[in-house]
């Protein structure tokens, strides 16, 4: 099993900056990849970015390319979501996701585990 943490959510003016974390614990080997996903009111649930863990490829949606960056920090079993130049269009919850497969895309089904989420609201 794989538990994930996150924190770091809140409110942000448009423009602004926040980092969102994701503390992973438990079979270490059942996450190679890491993504962030996001959630909106009343629309479905959205592929950010991911991350293999070994080796640190990456992969983003278009939508945040550029002002979004996906890290890890092995020592601390921790993923982190750098948001940059944040929109109003960026207000979700954000859930990060691990999978056991060598996997960084973006389709929801392949990650087997999930947080509970932490709320990003972007004020224009």
């Amino acid at each position: 099993q794989v538990q994930l943490v996150e924190s770091g959510g809140g409110l942000v003016q448009a423009g602004g900056s926040l980092r969102v974390s994701c503390a992973a614990s438990g079979r270490t080997f059942s996450r190679q990849g890491m993504g962030w996903f996001r959630q909106a009111p009343g629309k479905e649930r959205e592929f950010v970015a991911a991350i293999r863990w070994s080796g640190g490829n990456t992969n983003y949606a278009d939508s945040v390319k550029g002002r979004f960056t996906i890290s890890r920090d092995n020592a601390k079993n921790t993923v982190y979501l750098q948001m940059n130049s944040l929109k109003p269009d960026d207000t979700a919850v954000y859930y990060c996701g691990a999978t056991s497969l060598d996997y960084i895309g973006s389709d929801s089904a392949f990650y087997a585990y999930w947080g509970q989420g932490t709320q990003v609201t972007v004020s224009s």
